[in-house]
């Protein structure tokens, strides 16, 4: 039995750098500016044989109102609450404050198990901080280093008997429970045939459907996602630009298990100045790389913003499947009108997104939420649709009659035969003479006709267009007159 790890304490103490060194990665963001971390970050830790989960979490402030401060702080309570084992961090250079004095007492009273770190503690400048911390009354305090990756040997020993308590209650609780297998139902499950399930339903709880919503600032998205999951898991609010972290949440969304990413509100790059909104900006497009389905959510108030437009762009250039999403709908007074204008401008304004789902959604209020995921979930399956290549040829051979391709400078171009070369998005490759030759429109033609014929709206297609080479050996070669044929001209030609 595993057990989870909550690492607390003020801000700028090194909590996720820490975090990142415990899960290998660097997942958290990390800067000398206190409060960078807003939101609860979870990774799969390891430290030495241990296997837990550890959980970042924002800055402890001494803030119990409604302000940002007071919500974080609540936030990071409840991770309190909800883990097994708290580490407690102090900065061993700065010593204990009276901010660390009023947490540890919050710490007795709500954590079962409390572990005490003075981190920052390499040289002699944290000897004082490190004695100082024997005064909180949590115990004798690790001595550590978060940076260079010091105490954690004495961190292991702290843990180890706390997770031989976990690994016995587990055992005994497995030893209570009896467990009935339905052969029945496992045979039914056996005789599935995989090929005839589409994607969306060979989705398993190893390998969840990864959705990342972006977004400008305020949108709306982590409002969203914490309606989905059915719980206040991410920090909200009427300030533009909470979230910094992209934070991925496991949940399931119906019967379908997903992996949601919560992205950082992006703006226009030239007001992207400060150097934690880049890194933020970046992490969110990483999310979008890592994904496969995107959520472009959009405000009903003010929707396709140039803004709005680049990022939707951004996502099909990095050939994910797209849903744009029109968040709070739930204020719109005329929504009939409002909505046909949106259908027009979207096809206006991006067409490389040609028959893409707009679904009209409230997170306040959780309307429209079932025809996202069914939008998300049809998206999906045409990302990772495959055409037979017989198909295909009889297709491309209408196309051809319908609309053969231009002669440039009078050379006829060929389309010999197309096959499909992979899926998740949709590419193909067009056999042909001079490839080279070939324009754009030609090829808008066929990734339109693609769209209809084969019902992929929406998903981004890769079409290339390749040459087949010569096959003649003998082509470019000087003519030769066979050996037998020259013998007998040199007989000929011989004087007598």
């Amino acid at each position: 039995m595993s057990f989870s790890l909550a690492i607390v304490g003020r801000p700028n103490v090194g909590k996720s750098t820490l975090f990142n060194r415990l899960v290998g990665k660097k997942l958290a963001l990390v800067d000398d500016q206190p409060g960078v971390t807003r939101d609860l970050r979870e990774g799969d830790a390891k430290l030495a044989d241990l296997r837990f989960t550890a959980i970042d979490t924002a800055g402890l402030e001494d803030a119990t109102d409604d302000s940002l401060e007071g919500r974080m702080r609540r936030l990071t309570e409840r991770a309190v609450d909800m883990a097994d084992i708290c580490l407690f961090m102090i900065d061993a250079r700065a010593g204990v404050t009276p901010t660390d004095m009023i947490f540890a007492e919050i710490l007795r009273k709500r954590a079962t198990h409390v572990i005490l770190a003075a981190n920052k503690g390499e040289g002699k400048a944290a000897d004082s901080g490190v004695i100082e911390a024997y005064s909180l009354g949590l115990g004798e305090p690790i001595r550590l280093s978060a940076e260079h990756g010091e105490g954690l040997n004495d961190l292991y020993a702290q843990l180890m008997p706390i997770a031989d308590e976990f690994a016995k209650r587990a055992e005994a609780l497995n030893d209570d429970v009896e467990t009935d297998v339905d052969l029945a139902e496992h045979e039914a499950d056996a005789e599935l045939d995989p090929d005839a399930l589409l994607p969306s339903q060979l989705i398993t709880e190893k390998k969840p459907l990864q959705i990342a919503v972006v977004g400008r600032p305020n949108a709306g998205k982590s409002t969203l996602i914490n309606k989905i999951i059915g719980e206040d898991r991410l920090l909200t609010g009427p300030e533009a630009g909470i979230t910094r972290d992209a934070i991925s949440l496991r949940t399931n969304w119906g019967e379908t298990p997903m992996r949601i990413f919560d992205t950082a509100g992006m703006r226009k790059k030239a007001k992207v100045q400060d150097k934690l909104e880049k890194l933020s900006v970046g992490d969110g497009l990483r999310a979008v790389k890592f994904a496969e389905v995107v959520v472009v959510l959009l405000d009903a108030a003010i929707p396709f913003e140039q803004q709005d437009l680049r990022i939707a762009d951004l996502a099909e250039r990095e050939g994910r499947a797209v849903i744009v999403a029109v968040n709070k709908w739930d204020i719109e007074d005329e929504k009939q009108e409002k909505l046909r204008d949106l259908k027009e401008a979207f096809n206006r304004l991006l067409p490389q997104l040609r028959g893409a789902p707009l679904i009209t959604v409230s997170a306040k209020t959780g309307r429209g939420l079932e025809r996202l995921r069914d939008a998300i979930l049809r998206a999906y399956d045409t990302w990772n649709r495959r055409v037979p290549t017989a198909q295909l040829n009889r297709w491309l051979v209408e196309m051809l009659q319908q609309h053969p391709p231009p002669a440039p400078q009078g050379k006829r171009i060929k389309l010999r035969y197309m096959t499909q070369a992979k899926t998740r998005p949709p590419g193909f490759v067009v056999m042909c003479s001079h490839p080279d030759k070939i324009p754009e429109s030609y090829s808008r033609y066929l990734i339109n006709g693609l769209r209809e014929t084969f019902d992929m709206p929406g998903t981004p297609i890769r079409l290339t267009m390749r040459g087949q080479g010569d096959k003649n050996p003998y082509k470019g070669k000087k003519k030769s007159t066979p050996s037998r044929l020259r013998k007998h001209i040199k007989g000929r030609n011989a004087p007598h």
